[in-house]
């Protein structure tokens, strides 16, 4: 009913949920009395680590290598600039601490990667000149900096003794350990995929969510961020040969839809809409500057070394979105007991509202605005999306394998062949097999090839030999 209706409306579907929260809680219909924020906080981290793995196992390489240092810089200055914006627009009109209003910046100083993808792939918004891309890498990655920033400037709410500087090495930590943890673990989960022979199909996507949680843990245990481990693990193991590979895909995609639901859900039953009503109006003025001054002076600020037009840099300023992100941070000042937690959380969540409701809704509209969106003949289906044999191929051969073949012995995944070309059926002792993956080749094989040019059947050959 939630999917049908934001079709229907253009509603995103996430803000219905969070709704039906509110109106399950103690303040609504459903008096389901919910009010512990450690509990909501390890149900935002889970559903997060589900939402930013699946992003990026959707994260195609080749589409981002041209714009990764446009997404790497608005996810890290980009960040930091709005989060000072923000903090000095608070500091000047409210009487929160300098500290308090730069701990309020920094919460809702990310775009957050759930109502991104969510909202960008309903509406179907494909988008000119890598933009799309550029939106999805920055919010996929600029949590971790949010993150770091919330935690830093949290702890010197708490001890104000502490000097700005102490920033510093956190940060350095924090990114650097994550950095090098989610490509260390993305390559070993890679070889435990590919090398471990599992029954079942369906037990490869188990193994992944046990990659990602070790992940997770292991990047935090040692010190370093989590979330930034886990978005470089997916997005490496997302751009490799796989075992079962479409299966993985599907469900992760599955998996992150429902876990936005749970952490909508979650988030909803733990406001209560008589806290936040009194703080509308503050909450107004904030989220209307954060969407028309702070998140527009800091894309601009942080996209100066970069060409590129000034229609695409508006609309990047645009889908700066709020959702659940600031919200799960925003549990972090309420388990510290801060003194103006209850006032912080409450904004936070009036900003992640107003946000979703007014730019998530007209993400296409201004996209047409500023002709930025691409026509509707020209759009391209994603290929993680369809099977391969959805792609109807120009060219067939069969291949036999002898035994001096480079292939025997080895797994379809360990060949390597390139992404234009397929087996699509190996003819064995009279017997016709549909492989996968996993699949061995052995000698005196009949391969069925199937490829869209010529290039790649002759790159199929050498693979072969």
């Amino acid at each position: 009913m939630a999917g049908k209706t934001s079709y229907k409306f253009g509603v995103p579907t996430l803000l219905l949920f969070l709704a039906i929260g509110m109106l399950a809680g103690s303040d609504g219909i459903g008096d389901i009395h919910f009010d512990d924020p450690n509990i909501a906080q390890l149900i935002g981290v889970i559903s997060l680590n589900f939402i930013l793995f699946s992003g990026g196992l959707d994260t195609n390489w080749k589409a981002v290598k041209p714009i990764l240092r446009e997404g790497l810089s608005l996810s890290t200055v980009g960040v930091l600039l709005t989060a000072v914006c923000v903090g000095a627009f608070v500091y000047y009109i409210t009487d929160f601490t300098i500290y308090e209003s730069l701990l309020l910046g920094s919460i809702v100083s990310s775009t957050d990667a759930a109502a991104v993808f969510s909202i960008l792939r309903s509406k179907n918004l494909d988008l000119k000149n890598n933009l799309k891309p550029t939106l999805e890498l920055e919010s996929g990655s600029n949590d971790p900096m949010a993150y770091v920033l919330t935690i830093a400037f949290l702890g010197l709410v708490v001890n104000e003794n502490l000097s700005v500087y102490s920033m510093i090495p956190l940060f350095l930590q924090q990114m650097i350990l994550g950095g090098i943890a989610g490509f260390a673990f993305g390559r070993l989960s890679k070889l435990i995929i590919n090398k471990i022979s599992l029954d079942f199909e369906g037990l490869y996507p188990v193994l992944v969510i046990t990659l990602m949680f070790i992940t997770f843990s292991a990047t935090d245990f040692i010190g370093g961020n989590g979330f930034l481990a886990i978005y470089i693990c997916a997005v490496y193991l997302g751009n490799q040969y796989l075992i079962h590979k479409n299966t993985i895909l599907r469900m992760f995609d599955g998996l992150a839809w429902l876990m936005q639901i749970v952490l909508f859900l979650t988030l909803g039953l733990l406001v209560f809409p008589t806290q936040v009503l009194p703080l509308m109006g503050i909450g107004l003025i904030i989220s209307l500057f954060l969407m028309f001054v702070a998140r527009p002076v800091a894309v601009f600020l942080s996209l100066i070394p970069f060409k590129m037009a000034l229609r695409r840099r508006f609309y990047i300023s645009w889908v700066g979105l709020k959702g659940a992100v600031p919200i799960v941070f925003a549990t972090y000042p309420l388990l510290a007991g801060i003194e103006k937690a209850n006032m912080i959380f409450n904004i936070v969540f009036f900003i992640s509202v107003t946000s979703i409701l007014i730019q998530g809704t007209t993400l296409s509209l201004v996209a047409k605005w500023l002709k930025v969106a691409l026509p509707e003949q020209a759009k391209q289906k994603n290929p993680a999306e369809s099977l391969a044999f959805e792609h109807p191929k120009a060219i067939m051969r069969e291949i036999g394998i002898d035994n001096v073949s480079n292939a025997v012995g080895k797994k379809i995944v360990d060949l390597k062949f390139p992404k234009t070309a397929i087996i699509a059926m190996i003819k064995r002792d009279d017997k016709y097999i549909t492989p996968n993956g996993a699949s061995v080749i052995e000698a005196n094989d009949q391969l069925v090839i199937l490829s869209d040019s010529q290039q790649g059947m002759t790159e199929v050959y050498t693979r072969l030999k």
